[in-house]
């Protein structure tokens, strides 16, 4: 599941728009919009999405094979 889709899910979850989170990332909508619709985030940009909804973000790679997390 992509970025994107998500953070849709957690909006919903919060009860949110994306203008609301827009205005919470100091963003405008059509920026916020962009991203979403090409699934284009960066780890930063997650970081500042997640901490705006109130969610940790952890990214981690984990080994197929050992189940090593990194």
């Amino acid at each position: 599941m992509g970025a994107a889709k998500k953070i849709r899910i957690l909006l919903v979850e919060r009860d949110m728009t994306l203008k609301e989170l827009a205005k919470l990332l100091g963003k405008s909508s059509s920026t916020i919009s962009d991203k979403l619709r090409r699934d284009n985030f960066t780890e930063k940009d997650l970081m500042k999405i997640a901490e705006a909804l109130r969610y940790d973000y952890e990214a981690v790679f984990t080994d197929k094979d050992t189940g090593k997390q990194i």
